[in-house]
């Protein structure tokens, strides 16, 4: 990506990641104030908005929308590492910004959708490992892989997305994403085992990282944009 695009990039990354948590967070807020969406309902909120701004603005940014994300791209090396810093701000900040109009508009319900164990911080960490893994080995195979169908990669991501909330949200939250969590854990200040949501993913993102470049069927290039 030329210099001069990357802050249409960061813009893009900020808008994207505030979508997934006032989407995503706000699914929780409302069905703790109202019991109308459900379980599922959540689940297929936070893979429902990955999937449309996928579509919407990956081909400007990528469509990283979570760090762990672009930390697994620049250790396998498919994303420079001096940008990581750049996005990760941009991520938190589109993360804190949806938490605060999320607070500001339906009160401090369900802890602004802050993510929370519900056993020992040991098993949350495991399976946020594990959900992180499946997320980051999709989106390896649908980013960085030409001979992968492509053409659908906004469906798996936000497939997987979904489907890891759907069975992992009743045990650890199923964040995924050290953004998704830190935002509305700064606003409704319950960091709670906040560790657990920032490392797991990161270590399950890297984890799935370099599994992939052991299983790719091409020669190492460039990630292609997230945008169909």
């Amino acid at each position: 990506m030329p210099a001069r695009l990357l802050p249409r990039a960061l813009v893009a990354e900020l808008i994207g990641t505030f979508a997934l948590v006032f989407a995503g967070c706000g699914a929780i807020m409302v069905d703790a104030k109202t019991g109308q969406l459900g379980h599922l309902g959540v689940a297929f909120s936070f893979g429902l908005v990955i999937m449309v701004m996928i579509y919407a603005l990956g081909h400007i940014s990528g469509a990283h929308f979570n760090p762990a994300v672009t930390f697994a791209f620049a250790l396998t090396r498919h994303f420079p590492w001096p940008r990581v810093v750049l996005y990760w701000g941009a991520q938190l900040a589109g993360a804190v910004v949806a938490a605060l109009i999320l607070r500001g508009s339906l009160g401090d319900i369900a802890h602004v959708g802050a993510t929370t164990p519900s056993g020992s911080a040991g098993q949350s960490f495991l399976w946020e490992l594990i959900l992180t893994f499946f997320l980051m080995l999709v989106i390896m195979a649908v980013a960085t892989d030409t001979l992968a169908v492509g053409e659908a990669a906004a469906i798996a991501i936000g497939g997987t997305v979904g489907l890891d909330a759907i069975f992992g949200g009743p045990i650890s939250g199923a964040s995924m994403n050290p953004a998704r969590s830190l935002g509305p854990g700064l606003v409704s200040g319950d960091l709670d085992a906040i560790w657990v949501y920032l490392l797991a993913p990161l270590v399950g993102a890297a984890i799935a990282g370099v599994t992939y470049q052991l299983l790719r069927t091409e020669k190492r290039g460039e990630p292609k944009a997230i945008d169909a």
